[in-house]
């Protein structure tokens, strides 16, 4: 693609949004250390390039020579994987800069131009109150400086001129917002809007990418965990009520709300002390396919202990540690408390190799365990550890149930290679029940020779990954296949998913109590996204 262009084809535009991503990689952890607003948790660099490789997840399987399928998968990419306050709020950015392009063949300078403030609207338009000093202010900017006066009526023109306009507002952002002003960091959402634009017009110079820089301090250090402990986010489909009302619908329950829309589907983020309840509620109006809770004590702690990686290498480290990969807050915590650090993913959201790697690396100790947990991340694990050359082990999980078994067996101070057979026993001492629904109609006949007609919708119960029930309520599906496996176990652990409430828990609980006298039932709510419930039983 040449530099100069007075227009872009739909490919052009595909391939700056590519290489826009892999720009925003190189400083992704740069934008972390600058994270301190709306609450320091370090991961707004982390969570605007999960929603960009999602938007180029999407890119990679349009139709190239159609502007509006490559629009299409710009904004649907986006939403489907916008993560945290920044990620959400850039893909409204995505969004309004997407509808302006959609119905072009080219996207010349004065489209791109109107696509930039398109941008700057969808963002503004997306808060329900506006703060000056952060992203929003930065896009502002950027949609000033690319419809401000240019020498040339080329593509790079408007994308130099847009990248002056923002950096200009982003370096006074620290006198917008107090809590910049106190960390000496600009804004670290605006820093990496920029990166993308950045990344665009060096897509469109053919530049090379440069070498991540070196972090040597992370801004959240001087800061104190925020009043509202959970990070919260749903995606749902089929809503059965409009954006405004969903949106009034969870602002009672915390701060640095958002509810957006695209594409026919709805993506919620908020802060709240009630993640639990306020799940519940959203999910009885539509059909949720993922959720995301985050416990931010746990990452601002996190985030302190990559800020001394440094410091720890010098030290004396454990034999072993532990990574996991895992969804649902419940389980996450779960996993957290066991010491391993979260990779977030699972069924239908599989984390990339260098997801992986990178929680590998982050971890304190001579070598390290991986739980994949879903044998669908048994391949991408594995290959994450080819890469750590032999810093890195995988207990080969495919379960969430396994993982949890294993991870009770981890010791961080025993060798890793004993450990690993340790954790590969205790795995397989746990049966796992997973209820959730049928994504089409089919007809299935089990290992046992039971024939299950399943329509789209129906209840499914599965019990380590293979289908053996269909039909009935969710509660039904858990006693049906209890009742055919237990065997004496002491010990039936059950998590709740995401539109699951203490009351149907305790209801469940109750029944499980009945059938089952002699056993220990524990039940928790934060199961995995996609489930009614995860049972084990042990």
């Amino acid at each position: 693609m040449p530099d100069h262009a007075t227009a872009l084809k739909p490919a052009d535009l595909a391939r700056m949004l590519r290489v826009a991503t892999d720009w925003l990689g190189v400083y992704r952890e740069q934008v972390n250390a600058l994270n301190v607003y709306p609450v320091p948790d370090g991961d707004t660099g982390t969570n605007m390039h999960l929603t960009m490789q999602s938007v180029r997840r999407e890119l990679d399987t349009c139709d190239e020579s159609s502007m509006a399928s490559v629009a299409r998968a710009i904004s649907y990419g986006a939403l489907l994987g916008a993560r945290g306050n920044s990620g959400v709020i850039l893909s409204q950015l995505l969004k309004g800069f997407a509808e302006v392009v959609r119905e072009k063949p080219e996207v010349d300078a004065r489209t791109l131009a109107a696509a930039f403030r398109a941008a700057q609207k969808a963002g503004y338009g997306a808060v329900m109150k506006p703060v000056e000093g952060t992203i929003l202010t930065v896009a502002r900017g950027v949609a000033d400086g690319a419809n401000g006066p240019r020498e040339r009526d080329t593509v790079d023109a408007v994308l130099e001129q847009a990248l002056f306009g923002g950096q200009a507002l982003l370096d006074k952002t620290p006198e917008m917002l107090p809590a910049l002003k106190q960390a000496g960091v600009i804004d670290s959402g605006g820093q990496g809007y920029l990166y993308v634009v950045q990344g665009m017009l060096a897509a469109l110079r053919g530049d090379e990418l440069p070498e991540a820089p070196e972090i040597t301090s992370y801004a959240q250090e001087q800061f104190e965990n925020e009043e509202f402990g959970y990070c919260t986010e749903f995606l749902m489909s089929e809503a059965q009520k409009p954006i405004e009302e969903i949106r009034e619908l969870v602002s009672p329950f915390g701060d640095s709300l958002l509810v957006v829309g695209a594409e026919g589907y709805v993506k919620g983020h908020i802060h709240t002390n009630e993640p639990d309840a306020l799940l519940a509620t959203v999910g009885r109006y539509g059909r949720m396919l993922k959720t995301k809770v985050e416990d931010m004590s746990e990452q601002h702690t996190e985030i302190l202990g990559m800020a001394g990686a440094a410091a720890r290498a010098e030290e004396e480290v454990p034999p072993s540690g532990l990574v996991a990969v895992a969804s649902g807050y419940g389980l996450v915590k779960l996993f957290r408390s066991l010491g391993a650090r979260i990779v977030s993913g699972g069924q239908t959201a599989n984390p990339s190799v260098q997801d992986i790697v990178d929680a590998v690396r982050s971890v304190s100790a001579e070598k390290v365990l991986i739980l994949p947990n879903n044998k669908n991340v048994l391949m991408a694990a594995e290959k994450a550890m080819e890469l750590m050359e032999g810093r890195a082990v995988v207990v080969p999980t495919r379960t969430l149930g396994q993982g949890i078994g294993a991870a009770l067996a981890f010791q961080p101070d025993a060798d890793a290679e004993s450990l690993k057979a340790e954790m590969e026993e205790a795995a397989a001492r746990v049966t796992t029940f997973e209820v959730t629904r049928a994504s089409r109609t089919t007809n299935i006949t089990t290992k046992e020779g039971v024939t299950l007609d399943i329509a789209e919708g129906d209840v499914i119960g599965l019990k380590d990954d293979e289908l053996v029930q269909a039909g009935g309520t969710p509660e039904d599906s858990v006693l049906e296949m209890l009742n055919k496996n237990y065997a004496g176990q002491e010990i039936i652990t059950m998590f709740g998913g995401p539109q699951k409430t203490q009351e149907d828990l305790d209801a469940l609980s109750a029944r499980i109590g009945q059938e089952f006298p002699m056993a220990e039932v524990e039940a928790h709510l934060g199961g995995p996204d996609l489930y009614d419930y995860l049972v084990t039983i042990e």
